[in-house]
């Protein structure tokens, strides 16, 4: 803990960085994921009234539902298309220059939201969360590559875990903020959905005084001048030495430092098994249980006897245990190494939901079972944070070198937009043919996935991008080995 915190002071310039690029392209989807909630009987009823005021006529419930719905779900479409842009604009452009377009779309999607009621347009509030989508799924992609590269090596655990700790505060601040005491009310619902353009507009002014990333001054431009001065502005000045011959390591092991397309990382032999654990380690974040978690707090906060009107407090306080949790990742993550800590976790997270399975199964028994679901719950919530929550996209930035990471970040976000999308269309189906029973399914997902990266994923803390190529290689070009020694076996 000490040396990270002589780190940061060594590296102060880093830390405004962290601080607007996670209010500015982290926290705004932790908090329309989480505000949407709050707002849902407020947008209802000035759909509702809007539509009233043109036809003179109330719609059909069915027709109300389905304008809701398509609402609340179009930010998942924006952050597909916002992923899939961001290849290609950070190929063409560097990470910098999309950071002030992902800013300016914010801000504008705000101006939508904030300005729909007085214009009396509920078709302004599914622009503006479209436009929000787009802007969230581009600036979150590029804000972990950003970050990622902008950062020494010693501290680039610590920096990959400050997006999922700006994504949990936006969260937790969209609970508060969606309570009646604050925003949550008739009058101030407006406000409420387009509070974020304000970080929005924080990180397009601050983004002048900032470069762009060394790596892609460097293995892009090829402008080693231009790449030394970036990291003496966003370091200090100094001997930066070990870094610089780490990024010119990598431009001598690499083949083609030009940025790889998604079909060309795809295709590329040596990112074969990369892939594969991309793929397992983002499934299982989504696949892991977290959305049924907090849709059944609700219900077992009551089944416990706990008052309504304070359950909205309770769920501030898991919101605040999972921020915790996060803080936590970020100050081990050094010390403990990636893979301890998130296959430590998941084993964890199996035991909660093995446990929680079986006092929803004997609540009805005792009085205090149910306060043993609460506990659970809450535990799960932080193992969750310590482990997948946080170190996620901290692997994923690791594992690629600077010619694919734009391309498998696509693919990732793609991924995740997309489970994100069908998890909420599917769950209360699952749910319903389940019953609590469907916590057993997540837990043979953890179970499995943890199995497979137990084998199969190296840890990476410490290690350069060419050395963790090189220990994926050895799976990558198996084969080829194999085949190699037993010719050269042959003709001795």
């Amino acid at each position: 803990m000490g040396g990270l915190f002589l780190e940061l002071v060594h590296h102060w310039r880093l830390l405004p960085l962290f601080i607007v690029l996670g209010l500015g392209s982290g926290f705004p989807f932790g908090y329309h994921v989480s505000v949407i909630s709050s707002s849902s009987l407020f947008v209802k009823n000035f759909i509702n009234q809007t539509l009233i005021g043109r036809y003179g006529s109330p719609v059909p419930e069915r027709t109300l539902t389905m304008l809701w719905s398509t609402t609340a779900s179009v930010l998942s479409l924006g952050g597909l298309v916002g992923s899939m842009t961001s290849g290609y604009l950070t190929r063409r452009f560097g990470k910098r220059p999309p950071h002030v377009f992902s800013s300016f779309l914010g801000i504008t999607a705000s101006l939508c939201l904030g300005f729909s009621k007085m214009v009396g347009s509920h078709e302004m509030i599914v622009v503006g969360r479209l436009l929000y989508g787009i802007a969230i799924g581009l600036g979150l992609n590029i804000y972990v590559q950003y970050l990622g590269e902008s950062s020494p090596r010693n501290l680039r655990g610590f920096t990959n875990t400050t997006g999922p700790f700006f994504v949990t505060m936006g969260k937790l601040f969209g609970q508060v903020v969606g309570l009646s005491e604050v925003l949550g009310t008739e009058k101030l619902w407006p406000l409420m959905m387009s509070l974020c353009g304000f970080t929005n507009l924080l990180q397009l002014i601050v983004m002048r005084f900032y470069p762009e990333t060394p790596a892609y001054l460097l293995l892009v431009k090829r402008d080693k001048r231009r790449c030394i001065g970036a990291m003496h502005r966003l370091w200090g000045h100094g001997d930066h030495q070990v870094e610089l011959d780490d990024l010119l390591a990598e431009q001598e092991m690499q083949k083609n430092t030009k940025s790889m397309t998604v079909l060309e990382v795809m295709k590329e032999p040596s990112m074969r098994w990369q892939l594969y654990v991309v793929l397992i380690i983002t499934l299982t974040l989504q696949l892991s249980g977290i959305n049924a978690i907090f849709f059944y707090a609700r219900s077992i906060f009551v089944t416990a006897g706990l008052p309504k009107e304070k359950i909205p407090y309770i769920s501030l306080g898991m919101g605040s245990f999972e921020l915790m949790a996060v803080m936590l990742c970020s100050m081990l993550i050094e010390r403990c190494g990636r893979k301890t800590l998130l296959l430590g976790s998941y084993g964890l997270m199996v035991t909660m939901l093995a446990l929680l399975t079986v006092s929803l199964s004997f609540q009805d028994w005792t009085e205090w079972m149910p306060y043993c679901s609460v506990l659970f719950i809450f535990l799960f919530i932080f193992f969750f944070g310590v482990g997948p929550g946080t170190l996620t996209l901290a692997i994923v930035v690791e594992m690629c070198t600077h010619s694919t990471r734009a391309a498998v970040f696509v693919i990732i976000s793609c991924l995740n937009w997309s489970n994100f999308y069908l998890i909420g269309m599917a769950f209360p189906f699952i749910q319903k043919a389940l019953g609590h029973y469907c916590f057993l399914v997540f837990l043979f997902i953890i179970a499995a996935s943890g199995t497979f990266l137990f084998f199969f994923l190296p840890e990476t803390k410490g290690k350069t991008s060419q050395q963790i190529t090189l220990e994926f290689n050895k799976l990558n070009f198996k084969d080829q080995k194999s085949s190699i020694s037993i010719e050269l076996s042959t003709s001795l």
